[in-house]
């Protein structure tokens, strides 16, 4: 009898482990797929979210393993680097995305991380102060001859009246502000949540830039996001779900833990550790005036809603940054981010 009353313990104990087994391996996954990660340029801290998913494990628990995050020269070389394949994901601007579709780049957004553009222009206010767009007119503007900030620039004009031929356009290659800096232009285009807290550090801090917003006169467009290529989606949409599902709790981690997702970039980027307060200021910028809106309060961080994609494009239509027969619902999917039900803030 208790030799029976033992082996029904024990088979007991093995049914429970088994059980808990079972459960261990249905959480893991089967296999972990490699993926690499293009950005639009150096490091940033809307960025943050890449670094945070692999420091914290959320890429790993969703199976896959972070190869490289690699550095960019641009949007612009960010989306056709993904759309053929060198790349699984990337973060580009959102406006140029839809440019590069219609220059057949086969790329795909599925998150807006900027609900609201946060291109200006910009100036150092000492020497040439604006507080408007007709300020612009006769001023040597410098921008690199393609990408983000030059699709910004003309929408930008085209938005106030006015055109390239109001401006004298200083060709420069990046990093184009550091032209600002020496004088060499008057006024660059460039990012409220990355340029202006580099600038300000070097010319003055705090209120030393003048700073045109593009959102506050006509330019309503979404900022930049992430994306993929149309190829992975059709041949691995599992995967694109389960980087979207890391992603998206990366972000409401950056969202909620800023300091140390900062920590977390220097960490993994070490040579930025100089850039700590930069990197904490782009951070709070992006806090305050860049990631959340009505839309990710009522469906989610990252949300695209086809309202604000539709207004976007016809910004861009409007503004001959597109043509006329631009697709106003093509570029973006949905899908992935719905299913994986991120925070609503």
């Amino acid at each position: 009898m208790k030799t029976l009353s033992k082996l029904v313990r024990c088979l007991s104990i093995a049914g429970a482990a088994f059980v808990m087994t079972s459960a261990a391996l249905a959480q893991a996954p089967a296999k972990m797929d490699d993926v690499s990660v293009q950005l639009d340029w150096v490091v940033r801290s809307d960025h943050a979210m890449f670094f945070v998913a692999k420091e914290k494990g959320f890429f790993a628990q969703n199976g896959i393993n972070l190869t490289a995050v690699r550095k960019g020269t641009g949007s612009t070389d960010a989306l056709r680097l993904v759309g053929n394949g060198n790349a699984e994901f990337g973060f580009a601007d959102l406006p140029t995305l839809m440019v590069g579709r219609v220059q057949s780049v086969p790329v795909v957004a599925l998150a807006a991380v900027n609900q609201k553009s946060p291109m200006a222009m910009i100036s150092i206010k000492s020497k040439k102060p604006i507080t408007k767009p007709s300020d612009l007119k006769g001023m040597n503007i410098g921008v690199h001859s393609s990408g983000s900030t030059y699709v910004f620039l003309k929408a930008f004009l085209a938005a106030n009246g006015m055109s390239l031929a109001d401006i004298k356009q200083s060709t420069v290659a990046p990093p184009y502000e550091s032209f600002l800096v020496l004088g060499r232009v008057d006024a660059v285009p460039g990012y409220i949540n990355a340029e202006v807290p580099e600038l300000e550090d070097k010319v003055g801090g705090a209120g030393s830039l003048s700073i045109v917003q593009g959102a506050d006169f006509g330019y309503r467009a979404y900022g930049s996001g992430m994306f993929t290529s149309e190829k992975l989606i059709a041949e691995k949409p599992d995967l694109v779900a389960r980087f979207t599902k890391a992603y998206l709790q990366a972000f409401q981690f950056v969202a909620e833990n800023p300091k140390e997702a900062v920590d977390i970039v220097i960490k993994l980027n070490p040579e930025y550790a100089a850039k700590a307060d930069i990197l904490n200021k782009q951070l709070q910028t992006n806090l305050t005036r860049s990631f959340f809106s009505d839309a990710t309060k009522a469906n989610g961080l990252g949300v695209i809603t086809a309202q604000q994609w539709k207004e976007t494009a016809e910004t861009l239509i409007a503004q001959e940054v597109l043509p006329k027969t631009a697709s106003l619902t093509a570029g973006y999917d949905m899908r992935f981010q719905t299913a994986a039900k991120p925070v609503r803030r």
